[in-house]
């Protein structure tokens, strides 16, 4: 077979497939839409015409070359799996929007930027609201551990005895070890995204995520009179509280 002749096939096989209609005669004059045809029998227009073109191929040949753009087209939905949590090298197995500690991170998220006002003074309106999520709240009083317990309170997953909130690190710690979820730090440990990460007495946070390189992004209230984002290396935390 020449390459002429192959050429000429080939291009007839590409314009049955790309204009079918033209091969299988007469409108039946229906409006509304085309239903998709069934296979065609062997003796229709169609598939008189396709036989024609593909004399000489081979079937394998043929189904090769018409089924290769499919691949192409379908290979780019792997890469958009979990969107931007996995560009941004997030530990995302497991992790959906049903889960509390995807909920915990969501609500603390839509806070990053909160500022106190003026700074210094462990007020706004705000930080105010964010009281309202512990019983017996202090105005003026540090807040890191008022703004997890309101993150915790919006996700649906209330910390504290009866879910009132808990005003300092030391009493989430002694609630965490009372209720089974305390996980002190070290080799090997790794926390999920939404755990509450203590710093001894002093400090608490929330996990966002965890880094390829293991450190851990977290989201803080009351740090440097803000709601801020920030990076962790392993060894900072002296302790997780588990929230899933």
């Amino acid at each position: 077979m020449s390459i002429e002749t192959t050429l000429a096939r080939i291009d007839a096989i590409r314009q049955a497939i790309a204009d079918p209609a033209q091969l299988l005669g007469p409108s039946s004059g229906s409006t509304g839409g085309v239903e998709a045809p069934s296979s065609p029998a062997s003796g229709s227009p169609f598939a008189t015409a396709l036989a024609q073109a593909s004399a000489g191929y081979s079937s394998a040949t043929t189904a090769a070359a018409l089924e290769a753009p499919a691949a192409s087209l379908e290979a780019p939905a792997a890469s958009l799996a979990f969107g931007p949590l996995a560009a941004a090298g997030y530990q995302t197995a497991g992790v959906s929007a049903s889960t509390p500690g995807a909920r915990i991170v969501q609500a603390a998220e839509g806070q990053i930027g909160q500022t106190e006002q003026p700074p210094g003074s462990n007020e706004s309106p705000a930080i105010a609201g964010y009281r309202e999520a512990t019983a017996g709240a202090i105005p003026g009083a540090p807040w890191c551990a008022y703004f997890a317990s309101w993150a915790a309170r919006q996700a649906g997953e209330p910390i504290g005895a009866g879910g009132a909130g808990l005003g300092s690190v030391s009493e989430i710690w002694s609630w965490a070890q009372s209720t089974g979820r305390a996980i002190p730090n070290g080799p090997g440990v790794t926390p999920q995204p939404g755990d509450l990460i203590v710093f001894g007495d002093e400090h608490v946070g929330i996990v966002r995520g965890v880094l390829p390189n293991g450190q851990i992004e977290t989201i803080e209230g009351n740090y440097e009179n803000k709601v801020a984002a920030n990076v962790r290396s392993p060894g900072e935390a002296t302790g997780y509280v588990n929230m899933n």
